[in-house]
């Protein structure tokens, strides 16, 4: 494995990485990024660089992007999406760092530490003119909820201040129990002494401060923002600040960062800033930096998904129980692929038991992969399979069930024409055992048991007697060593249809399949590669 780190993260982090055998980590530059990109595996960056679409069209071998830190607005989630690469953030890593910058701002905006230093600085005592404020009774309005926000809410409980949330993503539960009271966004401006910023950017957010939203909120408030700066509108916010609508403002996150020169708010006295580094303590750095580290070895090394931005999240009890599931979707859906007779237009999945209980969304396009890659030269996995499958006007349906009988926990794959009639689909039900190995259970409701690796020859016959001995004898004479027959058929009577996995030692060539169809009861044979 190639990882690169282009942006500085914790030694700790990258001897973590160093410590797999026969890893390469190579430590980049502005100026040799694109250089080395070419064959890396995984890439861990900050917020310094920028995964375009460009440089992801020069990595055709990554798999994974690893952002330490929270906010992934530096990386093109639609093209690395588009490429299959999973992108990964550290959310919660920084927490603590960044809630105490906040309220250190939050602070300094109410007893106008920064002023008072730069005049002490410069000779002069103004103690005449320092009349601050006590955050004690006032009300602290926040946007988001999340790790950051909360911690933020927890600080200002301590000082004695009424916490207003805004967040339409968290229960009124939780917010109770970080005490904070929910309100609408509407009421949180109009009542809030103080407003702090914690959400994503996002094209819902993004302006979310503006003229509008100033207006609203009440004469004297000051707002503090260690998310992301796009969340306010520069321009607004000066000229709130000027005209003294806003009696301050403490900024860690800009537009543009740096900041121009010629940026309205450099000029305010009212407002104070800081070079975004609110979660850049040595603390958080070490934590983050690890982090990053760990998902990225730990993705690589064993499949394992943590904190992913372009996947559905999964706790970590839920990727433990869906796991063992993700081998046995991605073959099923392979098997089924190379097996039916004609392109299909609807995939039907079913669920029952414990598959049905975890990450669906996962094993969906786990499936999905599955069947894209056996036909397709383009590389597919469960990060880019649903758009692909989308793109080629592939439908997907999707059941839950309870079984009655036989394994409980199982998972069928059906590849179905547009319309039921004289093109038959296809379909196999597998489960996964305890020793974790996939296998299949029936094909077609023709129940066999098989397990799902390696080189598969697939066959369908008419149940005579002497073709298992036809088929074994004419392998043989091919020098095609046989390490395991599974064969199941319809019911009991003479000449009922039979379906036969036989599964092949080393590599064998596409050419055995006419010896195979010579023989007169086989109906069906396709070579099947199953990982």
């Amino acid at each position: 494995m190639k990882v690169i780190v282009a942006d500085k993260i914790s030694e700790r982090g990258i001897e973590l990485l160093r410590s797999q055998a026969g890893w390469n980590i190579v430590l980049t530059t502005k100026d040799t990024l694109n250089a080395e990109i070419a064959d890396a595996d995984a890439l861990i960056v900050r917020s310094a660089t920028k995964v375009t679409a460009d440089l992801l069209d020069k990595a055709p071998r990554l798999r994974a992007v690893g952002r330490a830190g929270v906010g992934v607005d530096n990386i093109d989630l639609d093209a690395a999406t588009a490429r299959g690469v999973l992108v990964m953030s550290t959310p919660g890593g920084n927490a603590i760092s960044v809630a105490e910058h906040a309220f250190a701002l939050l602070l300094a905006l109410a007893r106008q530490v920064p002023r008072l230093d730069k005049a002490m600085h410069e000779g002069r005592w103004e103690k005449s003119s320092a009349a601050g404020t006590e955050v004690r009774g006032k009300t602290l309005g926040l946007i988001g909820l999340g790790r950051i926000g909360s911690e933020v809410a927890i600080r200002a409980d301590a000082f004695d201040m009424r916490v207003l949330g805004f967040d339409p993503y968290i229960s009124e539960a939780a917010a109770r129990e970080a005490q904070v009271e929910l309100v609408p966004l509407e009421r949180l401006f109009a009542e809030s002494d103080f407003i702090s910023l914690h959400t994503a950017l996002s094209p819902a957010t993004q302006n979310l401060i503006n003229a509008a939203t100033l207006a609203q909120m009440r004469k004297g408030a000051r707002i503090i923002n260690t998310a992301r700066g796009e969340l306010i509108d520069e321009a607004a916010l000066a000229e709130a600040l000027k005209s003294g609508h806003l009696a301050g403002a403490a900024l860690d996150v800009f537009v543009q960062e740096p900041p121009p020169k010629e940026s309205p708010l450099m000029a305010i006295p009212s407002v104070i800033a800081t070079p975004h580094v609110a979660g850049s303590t040595v603390e958080a750095q070490e934590e983050v930096g690890t982090q990053v580290a760990v998902q990225i070895k730990d993705y690589l090394a064993d499949g394992l998904i943590r904190n992913a931005v372009n996947l559905p999240a999964l706790s970590a009890d839920q990727y433990r129980r869906v796991r063992p599931y993700l081998a046995l979707a991605e073959r099923l859906g392979s098997l089924v692929s190379q097996a039916v007779s004609a392109r299909p237009a609807r995939i039907r999945i079913r669920y029952a038991g414990e598959v049905a209980e975890v990450g669906t969304h996962l094993l969906r396009s786990a499936v999905l992969a599955g069947m894209l890659n056996a036909v397709l030269d383009e590389k597919v996995n469960v990060v880019n399979a649903p758009a692909v499958a989308a793109a080629r006007g592939l439908s997907v349906e999707e059941e839950t069930r309870r079984r009655e009988r036989g394994f409980p926990n199982t998972l069928e794959v059906a590849a179905l024409p547009e319309k039921s009639g004289a093109v038959r689909g296809f379909s196999a039900e597998g489960t996964v055992l305890y020793d974790g190995s996939p296998r299949v259970l029936q094909i077609d409701e023709i129940p066999l048991e098989a397990e799902l690796a390696g080189t598969m020859l697939y066959l369908r016959n008419r149940d005579e007697p002497g073709v298992i001995g036809e088929v074994g004898s004419t392998l043989g004479n091919l020098g095609v060593n046989i390490a395991t027959f599974a064969l199941g058929r319809r019911d009991n009577s003479a000449g009922a249809e039979a379906v036969s996995l036989v599964r092949l030692d080393g590599e064998v060539s596409d050419s055995i399949l006419n010896a195979i169809r010579g023989i007169p009861a086989i109906t069906v044979a396709r070579l099947l590669q199953l990982g």
